[in-house]
């Protein structure tokens, strides 16, 4: 005979590993926050950008995909002063940049 499944045992480990996957994504951001120095910002002014990039058109997320891409592969540095410097820019040309497909990257 088989031996009848464990289902709570099982749920409780998944629950674990859903918490631990959480608290490591909350450290990741934290940890971006900081290495891209946004964490000069006030409180207040990060939530208000955050709150402004969720509204975004989709060129200017691909615009920012494109930048945090530059940053993550070590050009950091040069990726943040242009993403202040392009940000208006980008406005001002329209949806030009936009992918065709709309998509703004793997996380």
């Amino acid at each position: 005979m088989r031996k009848p499944r464990n289902f709570d045992a099982e749920l409780q480990a998944l629950t674990d590993k859903a918490k631990a996957l959480k608290t490591k994504k909350q450290s990741q951001l934290g940890e971006l926050v900081i290495a891209t120095g946004a964490d000069a910002l006030s409180i207040e002014q990060l939530a208000g950008a955050l709150l402004d990039a969720v509204g975004a058109d989709a060129a200017r997320k691909e615009m920012w995909r494109k930048s945090g891409a530059a940053f993550f592969c070590g050009d950091g540095a040069r990726a943040r002063k242009g993403a202040g410097r392009n940000a208006g820019g980008a406005a001002a040309s329209g949806a030009g940049a936009q992918s065709p497909s709309g998509e703004t990257g793997a996380t």
